[in-house]
């Protein structure tokens, strides 16, 4: 079974509370199967491992609460775990890294939160891409935070940002998943 690190549960969780306080927690996990409610419950220390799937279904169902039922509102999950997750001295780098090497690091960083697949920095023209190869269960909630998390790390540096999308991904037949963000 795959797993990602609390620190995405975390980070989901405050959304919600921002947004809609502790009543919106309660609401989201009342949604969630017992199971997977218990194990955003235990998700309270960032580097403990939770199974994939809850993530997935804390996903589902804050969009379904909360967007349109579509999972766009994974991307904006995806953009402020960016920001949630970034240590205070990191944000002082952002200012002064090139975006090739802020992402090559957060790519490096892959295993770290994620226990299953690779990842690695591609240079695209204008921009560049981040392909995940070889993840174990690629689901579009993952998609939509990945797309969202690079958008958000990219915007970070300073940069203006012209487009993020996934180019390629495996749920539509592709060897892998892959976002590519362009900049100026």
């Amino acid at each position: 079974m795959t797993q990602v690190r609390a620190s995405a549960f975390i980070a989901r969780v405050g959304w919600i509370r921002q947004r809609h306080g502790d009543a919106g927690v309660e609401k989201v996990l009342a949604a969630m199967s017992d199971s997977n409610a218990n194990a955003v419950r235990a998700a309270v220390n960032p580097t403990l491992w939770v199974p994939f799937d809850a993530f997935v279904a804390l996903g589902e169902t804050i969009d379904r609460l909360y967007g349109a039922g579509d999972l766009r509102l994974c991307r904006d999950l995806g953009r402020h775990a960016a920001r949630a997750n970034l240590p205070l001295y990191a944000k002082i780098y952002f200012k002064f890294g090139s975006v090739r090497h802020i992402l090559s690091k957060a790519a490096a960083l892959w295993s770290a939160h994620y226990d299953s697949g690779l990842s690695r920095v591609i240079e695209v023209p204008g921009g560049f891409a981040i392909r995940i190869e070889r993840f174990a269960t690629p689901h579009k909630v993952h998609c939509f935070s990945v797309l969202g998390w690079m958008d958000e790390m990219v915007a970070l540096t300073g940069v203006k940002v012209i487009d993020a999308k996934e180019a390629v991904c495996r749920l539509n037949g592709g060897d892998a998943c892959e976002f590519r963000v362009t900049y100026e």
